[in-house]
């Protein structure tokens, strides 16, 4: 089981700040720069901007201070029974500077990794172990499906923009819609979303449609007709075909196929 033994979330340093560990600090930790800082790590010292993070390994030895004021950073120590075999199998780096392509992911797990451990009950230490393991997942998942270093500075406003998509179905948006939104050309648009989720924005807009189409099919009495207009098809036709094509079977199957 993996243990948390502290943990800041958004930790303001108004005076500053200087960790030197010689000799590591005993325990993993993490820390999330959210303020420029100097950092030396096997005799080389790098300049930090914000958005950057490290695992450090407990034996590690480390030296970062702040390089403005105030100095902002998310940061938690931990270990556990296996953990280094836990990351490596996850394929976590250790000891490595890495930009933060979703800082806002970091810093939210981390606010919750607090919660969970200011927690008083009998599932408490299960619950971090379950968010220790889920939050290391979630980045080294990111860190493999992450486009070239300089498409991150879009990871967030497409993230935004993706999720809008999948909340908002109905809405009737073309390509050049949405690259607009972004000052964007159409085709600099779509290279940027397949580079960064793996597919195109036409694959997103038809599975937000059609999952929507599910939803609508499975727990609601809207005509196939009401469906494709509440998904944003001009017509049924359309949703039907498409429907089919994506789903294997017509929306009338699929809402009776429980019956069958």
């Amino acid at each position: 089981m993996l243990k948390l033994f502290s943990c800041g979330y958004h930790t303001i340093h108004h005076e500053g700040i200087v960790r030197n560990r010689p000799n590591g600090s005993g325990n993993y930790t993490f820390v999330f720069f959210n303020s420029r800082a100097e950092v030396k790590l096997h005799e080389n010292t790098t300049i930090v901007q914000k958005n950057t993070f490290i695992f450090f390994q407990p034996q590690t030895p480390h030296y970062y201070r702040e390089l403005e004021s105030p100095f902002i950073n998310d940061w938690f120590h931990c270990n556990g029974y296996d953990f280094h075999k836990f990351l490596l199998n996850i394929n976590f780096p250790l000891d490595t500077l890495i930009d933060a392509s979703d800082p806002l992911l970091i810093s939210r797990c981390i606010m919750e990794l607090q919660n969970s451990y200011r927690l008083d009950g009998t599932l408490r230490e299960h619950i971090i172990d379950c968010d220790l393991r889920s939050f290391f997942m979630k980045l080294s998942d990111l860190r493999e499906r992450t486009a070239p270093h300089q498409l991150n500075r879009y990871y967030i406003q497409f993230t935004e923009l993706r999720n809008d998509l999948y909340r908002y179905s109905h809405k009737k948006l073309s390509v050049k819609e949405l690259a607009l939104q972004l000052n964007l050309s159409k085709s600099y648009f779509q290279h940027i979303y397949k580079e960064l989720f793996g597919c195109s924005v036409m694959t997103d807009i038809i599975n937000a449609r059609l999952e929507h189409a599910r939803y609508l099919l499975d727990h609601s009495a809207l005509s196939v007709t009401q469906i494709a207009n509440s998904c944003g098809y001009e017509n049924d036709t359309h949703f039907m075909r498409q429907f089919k094509k994506f789903v294997g079977v017509s929306p009338r199957k699929y809402r009776f196929r429980s019956e069958t």
